[in-house]
């Protein structure tokens, strides 16, 4: 963000053009890193605050063409807004012009509109529809071999193509020991073909046990990695059953999970609940070994993301457009 609003505060780009916005925020996240705490560090890198609340407002209900109906207050336009003291504390928040949360607190009206949860159709919630028993760790070579492996230098999101020579005779768990390796499957889960695409994640982290998630941007597929083909199976299962979301799973049991069912994506519990349990994720995700992010885990299968991904395609050199197999000949 500080150097984003450079193009403003230094090069002189109009605001009219410039919409603030967050991504990939998780429950936990809201709570700390909303739109109003992306609006505050506008204002603290140098916007004024009547602009940076037109940024996170106005300007981004314009590019869409809702502007008649949202981004500020107007004779026909939905009375959505907060009341904020001169520090940036919200005190009040208005839907439709009815107050909603007093004081930072819901008021009986939410809570009434709370306790009758949308119902999403059936379908959205039977879309993890995965192979009967995918292959999660591929055999190894007969002989001497070259791995073509996917390097993750956290905190960055980007990942690197190394090349590994494999012996065979050290079998699979020698190998991934002596590399800091661990295996990395892609499982097509929308119930088109089941393909699996098998990867080597190197400096990932995670020592014994498994992670898995089925957020696995932009196809969504379930991604899982581990260093143990039985913790990775039970990490699989346990999406299957919940019909998405993510896991955490160490020497055979589940330690910590999140469930996503609707679409494989979203949760439809209350955001603290599901803040609270996600909290929880990350620390058994930490506590497991994983040094790259949940959601960093998340942009592995994403093939726009420099320079080496997995899809259930297989290996991607994105720059070059190219899919690359585990293992080339040595």
């Amino acid at each position: 963000l500080p150097e984003a609003i450079r193009a403003i505060t230094e090069l002189g780009c109009s605001t009219k053009r410039v919409c603030l916005c967050t991504d990939d925020r998780d429950a936990d996240d809201l709570f700390l890193f909303g739109m109003d705490w992306v609006a505050s560090e506008a204002v603290r890198h140098g916007i004024a605050p009547a602009v940076a609340w037109s940024m996170g407002s106005l300007h981004a209900a314009t590019r869409y063409a809702m502007d008649g109906e949202f981004g500020s207050l107007g004779a026909g336009r939905r009375a959505d807004f907060v009341l904020r003291d001169d520090d940036g504390k919200v005190h009040s928040t208005f839907l439709s012009g009815r107050l909603v949360v007093d004081g930072g607190r819901p008021t009986e009206l939410l809570e009434r509109s709370l306790a009758t949860a949308y119902k999403y159709p059936p379908q959205a919630r039977k879309t993890v529809l995965l192979p009967s028993s995918p292959i999660l760790i591929p055999d190894l070579p007969s002989g001497k071999s070259v791995a073509n492996v996917i390097r993750v230098d956290p905190p960055a999101i980007e990942t690197t193509h190394t090349q590994l020579t494999l012996d065979p005779t050290e079998g699979w768990q020698a190998i991934l020991s002596k590399h800091d390796l661990c295996h990395v499957a892609v499982i097509e889960r929308h119930g088109k073909h089941g393909r699996v695409a098998h990867g080597l994640l190197q400096n990932f982290g995670v020592r014994d046990g498994a992670v898995a998630s089925t957020v696995g941007h932009d196809a969504h597929n379930l991604i899982v990695a581990g260093t143990s083909e039985a913790d990775m199976r039970l990490a699989v299962e346990t999406l299957r059953g919940s019909q998405g979301g993510v896991c955490v799973v160490c020497h055979g049991e589940l330690i910590a999970s999140v469930a996503l069912p609707i679409a494989g994506l979203i949760s439809e519990r209350r955001a603290s609940v599901v803040a609270e349990e996600t909290a929880l994720l990350k620390l058994a995700w930490n506590q497991a070994g994983c040094r790259m992010p949940y959601m960093g885990f998340n942009l592995l299968p994403l093939s726009v993301i420099p320079f080496f991904r997995i899809t259930d395609q297989g290996l991607v050199l994105v720059r070059d457009l190219k899919i690359l197999p585990l293992f080339e000949e040595g």
